[in-house]
């Protein structure tokens, strides 16, 4: 089966031109010069439209367990949502439970995506436990094809790793070519001014944001790229919500170390002003770390710019606001944390361009080129070029679009941008070569998508 992509302008990460693209089977076979004669079985019309590599999601969660729930998308609905939205690879967590093997829980996670996934998928690990058994299942992780390892300096009782464990896995990953991926808030503190607050009777879903300040996101994030000097291991922040944490992550990268972070389209959008919405609508944007005052996202774009935020992911994490948002009521440490996102990250990110944040190849290369390198998938995925998996976006950057649950994908009662008017719109999606999205509808299939292993993180020096 081949298909022809004819007249559209070819956005990598490197530039943008005029170009039609060939695909034979699953992979790119040829950039051709507009109109170069050619046959092909399919055609598609790409005449004033950008053509991209298909995005990568670095950060999801689906069917995530948490505070006795699951967040509401499966590797079924979520990989599809993720699909209507331009996304055509995703890195979701296996979550390893305290007392439980590394191994074993990359089982379960396989078991749970295997044959139920619309595009590709790899895996991250979360390591919770540290001692002699997991450290070395981690090699055995990596000869998996998971290299990459999320740590958590909050949530204590569930997550929560001291300074003395996440030294020992950063050295773990240090000798095997491995990442560590911190979640970096200083739980201890939070907890304390949680419990401060609810026994002063502050329960609503504000509080949440107001107990997680900022400062403690800075504070953790240095302390993490500290013990990542100490050890020589690669450290990637996820989820970065703050200047002070982002003002970290500069100064460790202007010395040439290997520090690396991601933000979220949440923390570039929403504010802590959402999380005060009245009536516990506020619940609808509580994850953690919180929405921020609306100043942190002016330093967040400009980090995007310089590259000292290398990577957007969503961190979808989706919980339903009847039944599972509203467990919270009447104290807000209990609502599930997440926001979903899979299926709007690439439109939110193109705002960047609309509004002139960001360049056309910068869009491609934080939502594509980057994480495709990053997590190791590069030059199989996040570029045009002929040998590449056909991951390829037809992107229309004069249609018009209001975001809402009545018409999005994903299987949540809620979406955090109601009623945001924004321009640009996915019009065709490939994954490894098959139409799975066109202005028809969806073409894809359940189970068309393929576990991914990668290859260690390109940047690393």
């Amino acid at each position: 089966m081949s298909t022809l992509i004819k007249g559209g302008l070819v956005v990598n990460a490197t530039g943008a031109f005029p170009a039609d693209v060939l695909v034979a089977g699953e992979q790119i076979a040829a950039l051709l010069a507009p109109g170069f004669p050619v046959q092909a079985d399919e055609t598609i019309d790409a005449g004033g439209k950008y053509v991209i590599p298909g995005g990568i999601d670095g950060h999801t969660h689906m069917e995530m367990p948490f505070g006795g729930t699951f967040s509401a998308d499966t590797f079924a609905t979520g990989t599809t949502a993720a699909a209507w939205g331009g996304t055509t690879t995703i890195v979701d967590f296996a979550v390893q439970a305290k007392g439980t093997s590394l191994l074993a829980t990359l089982d379960k996670w396989h078991a749970k995506a295997d044959g139920n996934c619309a595009v590709d998928y790899g895996f991250h690990m979360i390591v919770s436990d540290v001692d002699d058994t997991s450290l070395k299942e981690m090699e055995s992780c990596v000869s998996a094809g998971v290299n990459t390892f999320k740590m958590f300096m909050a949530y204590p009782g569930v997550f929560y790793a001291t300074d003395g464990e996440i030294l020992r896995a950063m050295q773990k990953a240090r000798e095997i070519g491995g990442t560590v991926m911190m979640h970096a808030e200083n739980g201890i503190a939070i907890d304390q001014l949680v419990a401060q607050a609810l026994a002063q009777g502050r329960t609503d879903p504000v509080e949440h944001g107001l107990t997680r300040p900022a400062e403690l996101e800075g504070e953790a994030t240095s302390r993490a790229i500290t013990l990542a000097k100490v050890t020589g291991s690669p450290l990637y922040i996820v989820h970065l919500s703050a200047a002070q944490a982002l003002d970290a992550v500069t100064r460790a990268r202007d010395t040439g170390q290997n520090v690396f972070a991601e933000t979220c389209p949440q923390y570039l959008y929403l504010s802590l002003e959402d999380l005060a919405k009245p009536d516990f609508e506020g619940s609808k944007y509580v994850a953690s770390p919180p929405l921020r005052p609306r100043e942190h996202q002016s330093e967040l774009w400009r980090g995007l710019r310089t590259n000292d935020l290398s990577v957007v992911s969503t961190d979808h994490c989706p919980f339903c606001f009847k039944d599972q948002k509203e467990l919270g009521r009447g104290d807000f440490s209990k609502i599930p944390n997440g926001i979903p996102g899979v299926e709007h990250r690439m439109d939110l990110l193109h705002q960047g361009v609309v509004k002139g944040e960001i360049s056309l190849e910068r869009w491609v290369e934080i939502s594509s080129t980057t994480p495709a390198r990053m997590f190791g998938l590069h030059p199989r995925k996040g570029v045009l070029a002929p040998g590449a998996d056909a991951d390829i976006v037809v992107y229309d950057p004069t249609a018009k679009q209001t975001i809402s649950a009545a018409t999005h994908h994903m299987n949540v009662d809620y979406s955090a941008y109601e009623g945001m008017e924004i321009t640009g719109k996915v019009d065709t999606v490939l994954s490894r070569g098959r139409v799975v999205v066109d202005g028809s509808g969806f073409r894809g299939a359940v189970g068309h998508g393929r576990f991914l292993t990668r290859e260690l993180n390109q940047y690393l020096v």
